[in-house]
């Protein structure tokens, strides 16, 4: 059958995460009720790039599946969307190659966190931006970027959850940025564990208070002690923002 990569984004605010769960609402249970309305009640399994936890956002989801329908891209994105609850959308669906797996052919992602500094909450960003209220120490953030970067083993920076044997990575880019008025966090590698975003900012903003000093990174890095790195930031913040693939991204990754 012909497979189908799509390009999602969903407000992960009504989501108990991405991945199926018995008796919870999940984006995956979501495009797969779609999909069985447009194949007239057959179930249409999907497969996702990874997956997000409650709360967490994306802009740049990848999924793809397999259909017997003989539809254009532009006419599948155009009923799924028709199909989809208002806090999921595909934003671009086309031909994938018949190997072709959301997951395992990527080669790298892209993560932004989004903070709010300041004092005073702002109900419409309350469910998108962690609103942090201490003045934080940007030079201080940046040298500790500068020993996070590269390839470790990032088992500190690890939920203490995961069955992850090989928690190798590599992180090309982190970068402080500035938008709309918040505080963006932006890290691009080669693959994620579980709660590792969420864990580097929680350091990072510890960094940047003070609490810790940036030299402590390689020493956090080396002991691999989850009970060693910073709070797990919360997931309301994060936004998983785009996916890179072999080929299609070589120049951009």
């Amino acid at each position: 059958m012909p497979r189908l990569k799509c390009t999602i984004a969903y407000d992960g605010t009504g989501f108990s995460g991405y991945q199926v769960q018995p008796g919870k609402r999940t984006v995956q249970s979501e495009i797969e009720k779609a999909l069985g309305k447009l194949h007239k009640g057959a179930s249409v399994r999907v497969s996702a790039s990874g997956r997000t936890d409650a709360g967490v956002h994306a802009r740049g989801q990848v999924i793809h599946f397999d259909t017997p329908l003989e539809l254009g891209p532009d006419r599948w994105q155009t009923a799924l969307n028709s199909m989809l609850p208002p806090d999921i959308a595909v934003m671009a669906a086309e031909a994938a190659a018949p190997g072709f797996h959301a997951r395992f052919d990527a080669v790298g992602k892209e993560y932004r966190y989004f903070i709010l500094q300041s004092k005073t909450r702002d109900p419409f960003k309350r469910n998108y931006a962690y609103q942090f209220p201490y003045k934080l120490d940007f030079t201080a953030m940046e040298e500790a970027i500068g020993h996070l970067l590269g390839t470790h083993d990032f088992t500190s920076f690890c939920s203490a959850k995961s069955e992850v044997e090989d928690r190798v990575r590599t992180l090309r880019e982190i970068d402080l940025l500035e938008e709309n008025g918040l505080l963006v966090i932006r890290f691009v590698g080669d693959g994620f564990l579980y709660n590792m975003v969420r864990i580097l900012v929680g350091t990072l903003l510890e960094i940047g208070t003070g609490k810790r000093i940036p030299g402590d990174i390689p020493s956090l890095i080396e002991k691999r002690d989850r009970t060693q790195a910073g709070k797990t930031a919360p997931g309301h913040g994060l936004y998983l923002w785009e996916v890179f693939y072999q080929n299609e991204d070589e120049k951009k990754f």
